[in-house]
């Protein structure tokens, strides 16, 4: 009995295998890459440089304006700083000269209230001492007249010393003084002249005297 010739038998199945896997593995390495796998090109490497420098320059405007404004700031806040101090300095001198004027104020106006009475008091002692006559006094009222004056030439000098403790220009050093200042620019008499000054003072007066004399006979002699 014949045996059935099967062809399936004689394939190899591993080879098969083997070529269809070698036919996969070239169709891959000769297919096109896609868009996202492709390798950039000259042109997109220099637009994407051209960007980044774009990117780089509104970068660093963007920084000028920021320490600009970070200047401008700075200096607000200087001034600011400024103002605060320079007015809680005003604010505190202000307050102390006020207070100390006021005080000075009130003092002065109490030194001129009791100057004006001290005034008062001095000019009514001095008429009342200026309006003693003793020409008029008569033997019947001599001694009348000279107990009152000496009465009254007593609270005069009552009325100086009071004022003289209470005001120190009223004192004998600041009276010389002011009388010594008061003479110094009073301007002296001839009589007031030492020899000596009143030597210079000729010779000053008659300088220009005898330079015209000495002139004329000088002109008189180169005439002969």
């Amino acid at each position: 009995m014949a045996t059935e010739f099967d062809a399936s038998e004689f394939v190899d199945r591993e080879f098969e295998a083997a070529q269809r896997s070698f036919r996969g593995t070239a169709t891959t390495m000769t297919a096109k890459p896609d868009d996202a796998s492709r390798a950039p090109t000259r042109e997109q490497v220099e637009s994407q440089v051209g960007d980044l420098h774009n990117k780089l320059s509104e970068l660093k405007r963007a920084q000028t304006e920021l320490e600009r404004e970070r200047a401008a700031l700075e200096e607000t806040r200087r001034r600011q700083q400024e103002f605060t101090t320079g007015r809680e300095e005003m604010i505190h001198n202000l307050t102390r000269g006020v207070g100390l004027l006021e005080e000075a104020e009130f003092a002065a106006r109490r030194d001129a209230e009791q100057m004006a009475r001290t005034l008062e008091g001095l000019r009514e002692v001095l008429n009342k001492v200026q309006s003693i006559n003793d020409q008029t006094w008569t033997k019947e009222n001599f001694q009348i007249e000279l107990t009152r004056a000496s009465t009254a030439v007593e609270n005069a000098r009552m009325e100086w010393n009071a004022a003289r403790l209470k005001w120190s220009m009223l004192s004998g050093e600041a009276m010389a003084k002011a009388e010594q200042a008061a003479a110094e620019k009073k301007p002296a008499t001839l009589a007031e002249k030492s020899f000596a000054e009143l030597v210079y003072l000729g010779l000053a007066l008659t300088a220009p005297l005898l330079v015209g004399i000495v002139a004329l006979i000088i002109v008189l002699l180169l005439k002969q």
